[in-house]
């Protein structure tokens, strides 16, 4: 073994013990020479070979730096049948990533890490944010004739916490919450931890009915109604612009508030957003707009947004504040920095781009299957054949390392309620986490278990 594959060999197992760690910068390669006691050549050697093991990255006028390492793979939730395929392949995870994110990311934050715009950065942000986030925010939220006030935009630390500062707000311990009888499984936990009783809405093809609200109301009055009007998870519908209208008419004749969560709406292109007015434009007096960038931009570095109508912005504020839920200052103005060069807007764009070239691969794969998908989301809702379960099938799927989410994860009362596909036989598949080629291999696996016996993958 040649010297400079030695040192190379003690670099590298410097950054496996965490001793230089992702980010860290490496000395000059003059200066590592005379550390080393090394020809200028030979660290030259040294420094390729890092870079050609993924070790390092080299930015031209900057140094060289040890590079972010790999997130490993989670667990598989059972050994996989194929020994060379070990690797899971998680269709339950949803947060998209394109490959030029993390460039138009970093080009943003490298301003903020001055020390004297780091200072400032680092505070505690209030719920309010500053004038400056508040406009731009209020700039994305805006669509066709929708112009959001500034002034009614907060901020949670994600979308998550929005959601539990909006529902904090508007539903007592003890109160009713009116969902879709399959919703986002996170606001079954919120609920639980705030008190909060949910009550299952009907649906169709057009999404929450109306009636259905009104029907659940004399029943016992709700306070609030959760839902997603576009590109629903999980069964990916979209309200139309005459069911959004006459839904916006029941809030108002039963004096109740809408919780409308609109985190997948960017992946819908300007020409069918246009058509669309959220809840919040139709009535504003009776909506919380809820937003957040964990999707279109990244989970580790996000910002949530509820919009408010004058009314409830101090309550809102106040949830957010008591729960510990407001956004920090670091994240908050590195989204502004990104909303205003453009990166936002460029990183949008891919994801649609990708979530449209995933959704080919389900088609392709899942041909002739009973699939609910809108060609623009991340993920579908896959009606098993008849005789599977979706307990069996989840674990014929983990044996093969692959991992999907039951329906009964966003079911809200009995299998099957008020139209929504009975829950038995039903998973989500989620398209946004692998590579193409994995998911194209994982499709292609769970087609062909969907098309054997369920009774040959029942465990003995």
């Amino acid at each position: 073994m040649e010297d400079y594959q030695r040192i190379a060999d003690a670099v590298s197992a410097d950054i496996a013990a965490g001793r230089l760690r992702p980010g860290d910068r490496l000395a000059t390669q003059r200066a590592f020479a005379r550390a080393h006691g090394i020809a200028n050549s030979t660290a030259t050697r040294v420094y390729r070979e890092l870079a050609r093991r993924g070790l390092t990255v080299g930015e031209v006028g900057r140094g060289t730096y040890v590079r972010a390492a790999q997130h490993a793979p989670g667990p598989a939730l059972a050994e996989p049948a194929d020994p060379a395929r070990r690797t899971r392949v998680n269709l339950e995870l949803n947060y998209p990533e394109v490959p030029e994110q993390a460039a138009l990311l970093a080009r943003s934050l490298e301003p903020l890490l001055r020390p004297d715009v780091l200072s400032a950065a680092l505070t505690v942000a209030p719920a309010t944010g500053s004038a400056d986030a508040r406009e731009a925010c209020a700039a994305l939220l805006a669509h066709a004739d929708f112009r959001p006030d500034p002034a009614g935009l907060l901020f949670a630390g994600n979308g998550r916490q929005a959601i539990a500062g909006a529902l904090a707000a508007l539903v007592p311990p003890g109160g009713r919450l009116g969902v879709e009888a399959l919703t986002y499984p996170l606001v079954k936990s919120v609920a639980t931890r705030l008190g909060i009783t949910l009550v299952p809405l009907a649906g169709d093809g057009c999404g929450l009915r109306p009636d259905a609200v009104r029907a659940a109301h004399r029943g016992a009055p709700l306070h609030a109604v959760y839902l997603q009007p576009t590109l629903h998870n999980p069964l990916g519908v979209t309200m139309p612009t005459e069911r959004r209208a006459e839904l916006a008419g029941t809030l108002r004749a039963l004096d109740l508030w809408a919780v409308e969560d609109a985190v997948w709406s960017f992946l819908l292109d300007d020409g069918r957003r246009a058509g669309l007015p959220p809840l919040a434009a139709l009535a504003p007096e009776r909506t919380l707009l809820l937003d957040s960038f964990s999707k279109r931009l990244s989970p580790g570095l996000t910002v949530g947004l509820v919009l408010a109508p004058p009314t409830h912005t101090d309550r809102v504020a106040a949830a957010l504040r008591s729960g510990g839920w407001t956004a920090g200052a670091f994240a908050l103005d590195a989204t502004v920095r990104w909303l205003r060069d453009g990166a936002v807007t460029a990183i949008v764009e891919a994801k649609r781009r990708d979530a449209a070239a995933r959704q080919a691969l389900l088609r392709e794969h899942l041909a002739g299957f009973r699939v609910r998908a809108d060609p623009a989301a991340y993920f579908a809702w896959w009606q098993l054949p008849e005789g599977w379960r979706a307990e069996t099938f989840l674990a014929a799927a983990a044996r093969r390392g692959i991992a999907v989410t039951p329906a009964a994860a966003f079911a809200v009362g009995p299998e099957g309620t008020h139209g929504a596909a009975p829950a038995p036989g039903a998973v989500r598949v989620a398209l946004a986490a692998p590579a193409p080629d994995e998911l194209a291999y994982a499709l292609g696996t769970l087609a062909a278990v969907a098309r054997g016996n369920p009774e040959d993958c029942v465990p003995d």
